[in-house]
């Protein structure tokens, strides 16, 4: 019997224009691109649709909008939306977790606004930055993230062969000299604003954390496969736990697709702007 996954983008996979169809063509998604735009305090459709690609790289721009375009998308799907399980990629999980009834649809946005905050607030703290690592193997990677002076560590296992690394600019710097000793294809420094899913980002869990544990999570209606474990979860208590934990540590994304495939998943459907998840799907299976 096939098994469908549904999978919800992370930052990154933002365009402009992003969700005008969906705003135009439907009354619900109308109604609820309008509700955000009251929950935030600012009118994020006017920079989703006719802002800059500058606009939309704002962390507290990005985080909302690639939610917020995934989630009206799902909920536009709902006829045909009905996932045997779910997952997310980073800031996807949030996402994943109001698809799959975990989260309403305003207390899932509210968390995202204030994890993009609370995610800028470490930034200026700490300046940190990533970088992509090409044709290595995961545990060389590992190895001289651990060998460098600093904090560096790997951040987000994307897809075999392409591993993401996060730190303290000098450390990163560092580390991306040793990735091409090592034998890497490429290690490049990456246009991001800080060091996510690294322990730079230790601020942002303390404060998120008091959030997300003020927030009701409801049972999902199919298993959820988190970033941080990998494997599917059900138990909203450890589905809380895993949320808060995820932002210091690393997006075992490979690992949550094979683990996917392991449980029966054969058709993956990818739900929001972008087709970043499609491309990697691919290439780990």
């Amino acid at each position: 019997m096939t098994k469908h996954a549904y999978v919800f983008p992370g930052q990154g996979s933002q365009f402009v224009g992003m969700g005008k169809d969906l705003y135009e063509s439907s009354e619900q998604a109308k109604a609820l691109f309008e509700r955000a735009n009251e929950i935030l305090g600012f009118r994020i459709t006017d920079l989703m649709f006719d802002g800059t690609a500058e606009d939309l790289k704002r962390t507290d721009v990005t985080q909302p909008a690639i939610f917020i375009h995934s989630v009206i998308a799902a909920k536009e799907m709902a006829e045909s939306f009905k996932p045997d399980m779910v997952a997310g990629h980073s800031l996807g999980e949030f996402s994943a977790l109001v698809a799959a009834g975990v989260l309403s649809f305003e207390d899932g946005l509210k968390l995202v606004h204030q994890r993009a905050l609370a995610m800028q607030a470490a930034c200026e703290l700490e300046p940190g930055t990533m970088a992509a690592v090409l044709a290595l193997a995961d545990d060389v990677v590992e190895r001289v993230c651990a060998e460098t002076d600093g904090v560096v560590v790997a951040a987000n296992y994307n897809c075999p062969g392409q591993l993401v690394i996060s730190g303290a600019v000098p450390a990163v710097e560092a580390a991306c000299e040793g990735m091409k000793a090592a034998g890497a294809r490429r290690a490049l420094i990456l246009p991001v604003g800080g060091a996510f899913h690294s322990p730079l980002m230790e601020p942002a869990r303390e404060k998120l954390a008091a959030a997300i544990e003020n927030t009701a999570f409801n049972t999902p209606a199919c298993p959820v496969y988190q970033n941080v474990s990998a494997e599917a979860q059900t138990d909203p208590s450890e589905i809380k736990a895993q949320l808060i934990a995820q932002l210091t540590a690393p997006v075992k994304w490979t690992q949550s697709v094979m683990n996917m495939r392991r449980d029966g998943a054969d058709e993956f459907t990818e739900v929001g702007p972008g087709k970043v998840l499609q491309g990697l799907i691919a290439k780990i299976n």
